[in-house]
């Protein structure tokens, strides 16, 4: 049985992240916070609340649960990092 090794350093390939997520839509929350909506290279949609911190993700190409968690979230904006 003979075994191929190949060294890594002798590869030219240089990683290329993905695109970063494209950003959609501020939807506003009752409390002052918004929920963010992001689009990624393969077309799913993630969403971040500046409220409660919740993230979500999906496949299915739709807004709807990034309002529904926007009509729920009661939390105050979260203050910024220093």
């Amino acid at each position: 049985m003979t075994a191929t090794i190949t060294s890594i350093s002798a590869a030219s390939a240089t990683y290329v992240p993905p695109p970063a997520p494209v950003f959609l839509a501020s939807i506003p929350t009752g409390a002052g916070a918004d929920v963010h909506v992001y689009q990624d290279a393969d077309g799913s949609l993630s969403s971040e609340c500046t409220g409660c911190g919740e993230y979500a993700w999906t496949l299915r190409v739709t807004h709807e649960f990034a309002q529904e968690h926007a009509a729920a979230c009661l939390r105050r904006p979260r203050p910024l990092a220093a």
